[in-house]
């Protein structure tokens, strides 16, 4: 595997205020990476400094990509900041993940068609954003990102908010993505038993560190019970087998 970004001793924090400290890790292509711990712990920082939003206060991001960093990344925010009174089609919406990238007509209409396809919404690509329902809202989200083809994906609790059938089928889409694509994917979440089904890598913050590594090695070390100060039994559920619609 080729390395997309390693950390190297990061500090981190805001002003003289350190959140996280010796933060070491190295995100390999096609890996699927879950962000773990309990509140306050420094999640959001540790995405913020991965986005380019927060320079570290010591230490350094090592990053392989070609061209500009923001250009190879697509990021899912928890919420859509967007004014539900412009009626905006889902082909609009997406289009917006555009912006700042350099590209032709034609190969912004692949990308459209690309990125909607891989969520199973190309069918409804014409109606208005705010007529869907609370998934399909979150994978046009997810397909804003992709259109700018990004080797890495971050999410952060994509899931959150959904009912089973709508987590599902965005969880599908997820995996095909990292499976098929090998996309590589950073998810943030509070959802362990999720975690602990699909994460190839786990990134578990407590006590202002970092702890990192493949997830079965990190799962089978109690590193669970060392962030969260008590014994977490994990009860996985069977594989969904959700599939994406085609239509």
């Amino acid at each position: 595997m080729s390395t997309l970004i390693e950390a190297r001793d990061l500090q981190l924090g805001y002003g003289r205020r350190t959140v996280l400290r010796g933060v070491s890790l190295r995100i390999e292509q096609g890996q699927f990476w879950f962000i773990l711990g309990p509140n306050g712990e420094g999640k959001s920082t540790l995405v913020r400094s991965l986005l380019g939003l927060l320079r570290p206060q010591s230490g350094t991001w090592q990053r392989t990509f070609s061209g500009p960093w923001l250009d190879q990344v697509g990021f899912v925010p928890q919420r859509c900041e967007f004014n539900p009174t412009l009626s905006t089609t889902v082909r609009e919406f997406v289009s917006l993940g555009l912006v700042g990238l350099q590209v032709t007509r034609d190969d912004q209409q692949d990308r459209l068609t690309w990125a909607l396809d891989r969520v199973g919404m190309l069918a409804q690509r014409s109606r208005d954003y705010w007529s869907l329902s609370g998934g399909q809202r979150q994978r046009v989200l997810l397909a804003r990102a992709l259109i700018r083809r990004p080797s890495l994906l971050i999410l952060d609790e994509p899931t959150n908010g959904l009912d089973l059938t709508s987590e599902e089928v965005l969880l599908a889409a997820l995996q095909r993505l990292n499976r098929e694509d090998h996309l590589t994917i950073l998810l943030v979440t509070h959802d362990l038993p999720l975690a602990a089904r699909l994460a190839t890598h786990l990134a578990l913050l407590h006590g202002g560190r970092v702890e990192q590594g493949p997830a079965a090695e990190l799962l089978a070390s109690g590193a669970l019970e060392r962030a969260y100060g008590m014994p977490i039994p994990l009860v996985l559920p069977p594989p969904a087998g959700a599939e994406v619609p085609a239509c």
